[in-house]
């Protein structure tokens, strides 16, 4: 019995291509989402029951009657005026993909089969790749989307999201309606390209947008768009930072090109001379003061000489010796004269000796006081 259903499918679909009544139908549908398999038929069928099936369309793969109307994921539905039945496929899957049949039932005779039907399930995400666009809250941003030449009659559109599947009814303008609240389209069909201009961009105006270009068959075409709407102030502070960048590096830019003016020059000497100067100076006072602490000791180094001298010549014994027979016998009251003024003589160099050896030492104390503060 199965044998000879394959056989008798195999009969009549060979008839309907060699009368040219079959034709191939080819539907694509989203993954998750409805997609609608429509059949058209001759007159004269309008009473008939029509159904869908798959693969050989044996009885095992008739999916729906119209007489069932509804059969778990998939519905029917009979247009007797248009004399178009469609069958509504439901939650598609990958599974769902392949070849169907639309079938109409005859007594007596073999059934007739007016359409094959070629069914494609694509994810239902859109896109791989994006264009990223920047702009500022208050302000405007314009999105272009290029399509190809045979599109260029073709119903053009916007909407947020990444699902191609449900695009078209969420738009937020289309093309044959060219302005629609804060949004605007232009279609530029020489360049191939449509552009939709947002104006009082909010930040909630950020997200995924999708271009799309309906076609009259098969899915529509799209492109991705990812809006970033920044605030205001964020605005000014990169501007600020902006303008800080080129002015820094001017400076950096101009040096193999640019001389410095003469007040870049005279702000550098200045800074030289305010950091060398006191350096010079302290090196200079060590200097002076080095020089007159080695001066103040040679003189001291020369009168202790002298006295040192002085006191070696007065305290001979051979000469005081010589000197007092001398006196003795000639004067004796010169004797004690002599004697007391070179007394007296010898308390006044004890005396001018100790006075400049007070002195030195009063010079080198102010002297180290100095190079302390110093």
């Amino acid at each position: 019995m199965w044998i000879l259903q394959n056989l008798l499918f195999i009969l009549h679909t060979a008839l309907s291509c060699v009368s040219g009544a079959a034709a191939v139908i080819h539907v694509f549908g989203y993954e998750g989402r409805d997609v609608d398999v429509s059949c058209s038929y001759d007159a004269g069928y309008d009473s008939y029951e029509k159904y869908l099936c798959k693969n050989n369309c044996g009885n095992a793969d008739v999916l729906i009657t119209t007489s069932q109307v509804k059969n778990n994921k998939y519905s029917i539905y009979d247009d007797n005026n248009k004399r178009v039945f469609t069958t509504t496929i439901s939650d598609l899957s990958s599974v769902d993909a392949g070849k169907y049949w639309c079938g109409v039932s005859r007594t007596m005779l073999l059934d007739y089969y007016p359409a094959e039907v070629r069914l494609e399930v694509v994810p239902d995400s859109c896109c791989d790749q994006f264009t990223k666009i920047h702009s500022y809250e208050e302000g405007s941003v314009s999105i272009s989307c290029y399509y190809k030449s045979e599109d260029q009659n073709n119903l053009k559109y916007i909407c947020r999201g990444t699902q191609p599947s449900t695009c078209l009814q969420q738009a937020l303008i289309t093309s044959d309606r060219k302005q629609k609240g804060r949004f605007t389209l232009t279609d530029d069909r020489g360049s191939g390209k449509f552009t939709v201009t947002i104006t009082s961009l909010t930040q909630k105006d950020s997200g995924t947008y999708l271009c799309g270009v309906h076609r009259k068959t098969g899915l529509d075409v799209f492109s991705a768009v990812e809006l970033e709407v920044s605030p205001q102030d964020s605005r000014t502070v990169t501007s600020t930072i902006t303008m800080t960048s080129t002015i820094t590096m001017e400076p950096v830019r101009s040096q193999s090109t640019h001389t410095p003016s003469k007040h870049t020059k005279d702000a550098v000497h200045f800074t030289i001379l305010f950091y060398t100067l006191p350096a010079i100076l302290a090196g200079l006072l060590i200097l002076a003061v080095f020089l007159m602490c080695a001066f103040k000791g040679k003189c001291n180094k020369v009168q202790g000489a002298e006295v040192r001298m002085n006191r070696h010549i007065t305290q001979t014994p051979e000469a005081e010796e010589m000197m007092s027979v001398a006196n003795i016998y000639e004067n004796p009251e010169d004797v004690r004269s002599s004697k007391q003024q070179r007394t007296c003589h010898n308390d006044d160099k004890q005396a001018e000796i100790e006075t400049s050896v007070y002195q030195s030492l009063s010079v080198t104390e102010d002297i180290y006081s100095v190079c302390q503060q110093l």
